[in-house]
């Protein structure tokens, strides 16, 4: 049986950057059908 890496990307505010996030996750190897993203910008 093959490991499977799965990864959570969260942007919560404006100073996060997705872009960089998603690099990273590749990176590590990780398939982009496996990354799941939640973006929730708070307004104050």
């Amino acid at each position: 049986m093959s490991k499977k890496t799965f990864a959570y990307i969260r942007v919560s505010s404006k100073d996060q950057n997705l872009e960089r996030q998603l690099k990273e996750v590749n990176d590590l190897g990780v398939n982009e059908r496996d990354i799941f993203i939640d973006k929730e910008v708070s307004v104050k």
